[in-house]
């Protein structure tokens, strides 16, 4: 069994941790396993927000509704779906192609996608533009097999919910591999943690937040129960 599949198979949710630290480069690596997490368009719809300080860790511990992983962590992670970042990562990632020598006809095609993607990510003022859209989709793929894209505020942040959850999965098998823990939290006041973290609701929904450290000596490890295969699995 290769080293990647030991660290999926033995990843747990860890309750609580050991008071440890967690070195600059460790931080460094977990974080670029997490950014290397496939996303749609490879638009890196998110956010991740490190917290380390004593201080904020005890605010953000509160924010998480005073959870036992949230408190003994040596760190959390905030990971925020961010539909503010889409348009600085297009130009971003337009300057590597031209930095990295990229042919013209390679650029020109980025850039009809990108106005493309912007024309179709446009919600508008009141979602008006989005619901002219989802007419338009809707009469076309009474005519063809069509998908629909992301085109309302809330389809939107399902989108990069996805491409977020795919990142912070990336991230827990990198921790769990470089010998720390994890747990991933849902449970916490989302509205208190973006105002704590200065974002705004509109262009920001947290996904997760997910404590990192040494699991405790005194853990004990359950067996773990998945469904089996027959039960999960449809082969066609």
């Amino acid at each position: 069994m290769s080293e990647t599949l030991d660290a999926i198979f033995q990843r747990r949710a860890v309750k609580v941790f050991e008071p440890v630290g967690i070195s600059e480069e460790l931080r460094e690596q977990v974080l670029n396993a997490a950014r290397h997490a496939p996303s749609s368009f490879n638009l890196q719809p998110y956010n991740f927000y490190w917290v380390q300080s004593d201080a904020k860790k005890v605010t953000v511990a509160k924010l998480c509704l005073g959870q036992k992983p949230a408190e003994t962590a040596s760190a959390l992670i905030v990971a925020v779906a961010d539909l503010g970042s889409l348009s600085a990562t297009l130009q971003d990632q337009l300057e590597w192609m031209h930095r990295s020598k990229f042919t013209e006809e390679k650029i020109l095609d980025y850039e009809r996608k990108a106005k493309i993607g912007r024309i179709l990510f446009m919600p508008g003022p009141f979602g008006i533009f989005a619901a002219i859209k989802w007419a338009f989709f809707r009469l076309l793929n009474l005519r063809m097999v069509i998908g629909i894209p992301p085109l309302f505020r809330h389809d939107l942040f399902k989108w990069a919910t996805k491409s977020t959850s795919l990142a912070c999965q990336n991230l827990m098998i990198a921790v769990e591999a470089l010998g720390m823990n994890t747990c991933p939290m849902e449970g916490f006041d989302g509205r208190r943690l973006l105002q704590y973290l200065g974002l705004s609701g509109r262009h920001h929904e947290i996904v997760m937040v997910i404590a990192i450290g040494k699991k405790s000596r005194d853990h004990n490890e359950p067996p773990q129960w998945r469904r089996p295969l027959d039960a999960t699995v449809t082969v066609l």
